[in-house]
């Protein structure tokens, strides 16, 4: 079980971080649509990144955790849900890591 948390800790946090560098180079889009040159090609490359590597590895490492811990449905769907706003996703392993593992994670 503790695999699972590893991995589903470890697609969260790259998840979460390919979103919000996504979301940050968006917005300075439209602060100084001059900079946009520059980002474009970033911007790209991460939201592929993102939306065709990264967010399905992290929904099967959440399917799995859900399975392995047997958590009730409506967490899944947080959790997918996670995905897509920039920020929830590290809130959501936080929480969850505190609700799984109270006095901490286990040494491997």
């Amino acid at each position: 079980m503790e695999i699972a948390f590893r991995r589903y800790r470890i697609m969260s946090f790259v998840t979460g971080s390919t979103l919000l560098t996504l979301f940050a180079t968006l917005l300075l889009h439209y602060v100084d649509s001059t900079l946009w040159k520059h980002l474009s090609i970033f911007v790209r490359i991460d939201g592929i990144g993102h939306g065709a590597v990264m967010y399905p590895l992290y929904m099967i490492a959440s399917f799995n955790m859900v399975l392995k811990f047997r958590l009730p449905f409506a967490l899944l769907l947080l959790m997918l849900i996670a995905g897509f706003l920039p920020g929830v996703a590290f809130y959501l392993e936080y929480r969850l890591r505190l609700r799984l593992y109270p006095e901490g994670l286990p040494a491997k």
